[in-house]
């Protein structure tokens, strides 16, 4: 049988691998992170995770950027560029203000972005107004619209959660951190086309949680100056080395 589904939690200290055959809630009640999660859960928008409220919301702002560059190349749409250079200004403020360990931006910072965010959304949605046609008879569900009104309204309607990195330093711009961690099993999935059992894709995942793991250790013993050969056969002989934690 066909395994294939790789999913992925992760923050900067821990990463949890899971393999499920669906993407959708039915996966996330499975691996059981999400369901009692109470944090904030930086993700791509996808509906699933929306239907856990116990957490707070975060947009990826690096599938914005994406999606303001296909926008601005085959929709020649102006708004999309200066969108693009405003999302990143935002991401190198925020990097600049946790390197003085402020907790946010200095309002009037904050004030000047927030206005020209809504400034350029008014400019797009000016330019690109929803589509004039109704609902056929019988017709249901949303009336289709551009890629452009679609990524504008979800930047204008989820503001707080797309803009949450500027209000709070300890969320991120984007998740990449959950990319990374993901990257080598997709690729593992390309190479094999998909797991073989069921035991095998779980083996994997804890397999690889536990490598994530260790090359975090390895990696801060490397930077403290430690042998690693050493540093590993003390873990394995049950009296591991702990690095320095300052």
């Amino acid at each position: 049988m066909g395994t294939c589904g790789g999913h992925v939690t992760s923050t900067s200290r821990l990463t949890h691998y899971a393999i499920h055959p669906k993407r959708g809630r039915a996966a996330l009640e499975a691996i059981g992170v999400l369901p009692t999660y109470q944090g904030m859960s930086v993700h791509d928008g996808w509906g699933s995770y929306r239907a856990y409220t116990a957490c707070r919301h975060a947009l990826c702002n690096v599938h914005h950027l994406r999606e303001l560059t296909f926008l601005e190349e085959q929709y020649q749409q102006a708004w999309a560029s200066e969108m693009k250079t405003l999302l990143r200004e935002m991401k190198a403020a925020t990097a600049h203000a946790r390197t003085s360990e402020d907790v946010c931006l200095p309002p009037a910072e904050r004030a000047d972005f927030v206005a020209r965010y809504q400034a350029l959304l008014a400019a797009g949605l000016a330019a690109n107004p929803p589509p004039a046609h109704t609902r056929r008879g019988g017709q249901r569900g949303r009336v289709a619209q551009s890629p452009v009104r679609n990524l504008l309204e979800r930047l204008l309607f989820q503001q707080e959660e797309v803009l949450a990195f500027l209000d709070d330093l300890t969320i991120p711009f984007d998740h990449n951190q959950a990319e990374r961690d993901l990257r080598a099993l997709k690729i593992q999935q390309k190479v094999s086309g998909c797991f073989r059992s069921d035991w095998g894709s779980e083996a994997y995942a804890t397999i690889r949680g536990y490598l994530a793991t260790i090359r975090g250790y390895l990696a801060t013993l490397r930077k403290q100056g430690h042998a690693l050969l050493a540093a590993l056969t003390s873990v394995f002989a049950g009296e591991p080395l702990y690095p320095a934690s300052a």
